[in-house]
């Protein structure tokens, strides 16, 4: 009987998807990969990952980069803080990606799956990957109900995924796995009657397909109501940029009133004190936009307000031309309101 390492990689070797960092073993495009794609479908990600490769052929590249060249390069793929990690990381290695392990592992924005990743694909290294598809086809193979969101069970995936890794061939072997998982092993509707794992996969012998993964804690999901006003200064317009501690860190957006009950406060002493009292803030849309993050809903809705040149910009703002907005950094939430305009 052939073992579930070279079962999955004559898979891989059949039906590997042909991509640009599968024709390279320079670590820092592998590693510009490996991030891009947290979170990201191939098809959406591609985009990005050959834009990036384009504007910074090197680490020494994204490192001189500014940083609201790095977001706006980056906007519309979401999950911005992997955009200031990227940039960040790049700035301390010195031009020079890290050769081993541990160097890489110490990037920040890298945690054990990137750095596994990144260490197998680029020097053959003998590093288990663990990721989501991952802890699928394993939990399913090999019936394991462990909640892998538990200390318990990330233990248990990440020493029995290091047990079947092809030491001889980590990085195909990774990179298998973690399409198969992606391909046919997938969270709905498994292709079981085509894997070429079916024949030991427990999950199937007993029709738990569906309940496998198990996690244990539930993410709690918050809904937010944000409304947007953009401002017409003549040729100019108001722009925030937002700070630590929340969503879209360091990215740019028009002035934003967020209210606890979704309504919105037309009279409210914000309004008055940064467009004047008798400034009428009129709706553009007249529904609000749901926008859906990981932990939270956020539905958004978007105003105008026309203001006399001479009033004075509140400190928080900046004021920037209207022919100049789209070079700012801004949410795709942001980018589909003021595309409304």
């Amino acid at each position: 009987m052939k073992s579930f390492s070279s079962i999955l990689l004559a898979w891989y070797e059949q039906n590997k998807r042909n991509l640009p960092w599968r024709h390279t073993k320079d670590p820092y495009k592998i590693w510009l990969c490996e991030i891009i794609m947290q979170q990201t479908r191939v098809a959406q990600g591609l985009t990005y990952y050959n834009r990036f490769v384009e504007t910074f052929p090197t680490s020494a590249d994204l490192a001189r980069a500014t940083e609201d060249q790095v977001l706006k390069l980056w906007q519309g793929l979401g999950y911005y803080s992997r955009a200031r990690n990227l940039h960040a990381a790049a700035k301390s290695m010195n031009g020079v990606f890290p050769p081993t392990y541990d160097g890489v592992r110490a990037l920040k924005g890298v945690g054990d799956y990137t750095a596994a990743a990144i260490c197998s694909i680029a020097y053959d290294m003998p590093y288990a990957v663990v990721d989501g598809n991952v802890y699928r086809v394993l939990s399913r193979v090999f019936g394991i109900d462990t909640p892998i969101d538990g200390t318990e069970g990330k233990k248990q995936f990440t020493e029995l995924a290091q047990q079947l890794l092809d030491k001889q061939n980590p990085g195909d072997y990774n990179q298998a796995i973690m399409d198969f998982g992606a391909m046919v092993c997938t969270p709905q509707a498994p292709q079981c009657l085509m894997c070429p794992l079916v024949n030991m996969c427990k999950s199937y012998k007993e029709g738990t397909q569906e309940k496998l993964p198990v996690k244990a804690l539930k993410t709690k999901i918050t809904t937010r109501y944000f409304h947007y006003i953009y401002v017409e200064q003549g040729q100019y317009t108001w722009l925030h940029q937002r700070g630590a501690g929340d969503v879209w860190q360091n990215l740019y957006e028009p002035p934003l009133l967020e209210t606890a009950d979704g309504k919105f406060k037309r009279h409210s002493l914000q309004l008055s004190q940064w467009f004047g009292r008798s400034a009428q803030v009129v709706p553009v849309s007249k529904t609000p936009l749901k926008h859906v993050l990981s932990h939270r809903i956020i539905y958004a809705s978007l105003y105008k307000v026309v203001v006399p040149p001479s009033r004075k910009l509140p400190e928080e703002f900046i004021q920037v031309q209207t022919k100049d907005l789209p070079k700012y950094a801004v949410s795709r939430l942001v980018q589909k309101l003021l595309e409304k305009l």
